[in-house]
């Protein structure tokens, strides 16, 4: 079991940046990849970035590629730091790891095994 606790949401104005982190506990030798998902209020959740254990090897989806850097060993520690923000971007941001298993991308978030409770961002145009 990996626990996973994120922070650093808040609101901004379009433009702006901010720095998500995520830590993580409890089986984190068995993690083989953590990533950043979003979510808003009747939409599936979205896979924004992802990264291998050891940080090395990282995903980006298409929206946020050259916006948003994931950061961090991708085992006890993910960071991502989130530039030009949108209005688009508005949304709760999960911290997310797949543990005891061998997937690693930013496509399927069924894949991922465990979750954190979120950390709003909100950005105002």
């Amino acid at each position: 079991q990996v626990h996973l606790v994120e922070s650093g949401g808040g609101s901004v104005q379009a433009g702006g940046s901010l720095r998500l982190s995520c830590t993580a506990s409890g089986e984190t030798t068995k993690t083989w990849c953590m990533g950043w998902f979003r979510q808003t209020p009747g939409k599936e959740r979205e896979g924004v970035a992802a990264a291998r254990r050891g940080g090395a090897t990282k995903f980006y989806a298409d929206s946020v590629k050259g916006r948003f850097t994931i950061g961090g060993d991708a085992k006890t520690t993910l960071y991502l730091q989130i530039d030009s923000l949108r209005p688009e971007d508005t949304a709760m941001y999960y911290c997310a790891a797949v543990v005891w298993d061998t997937y690693c991308d930013t496509a399927a978030s069924e894949r991922y095994n465990s979750w954190g409770q979120g950390t709003q961002v909100n950005v105002s145009s």
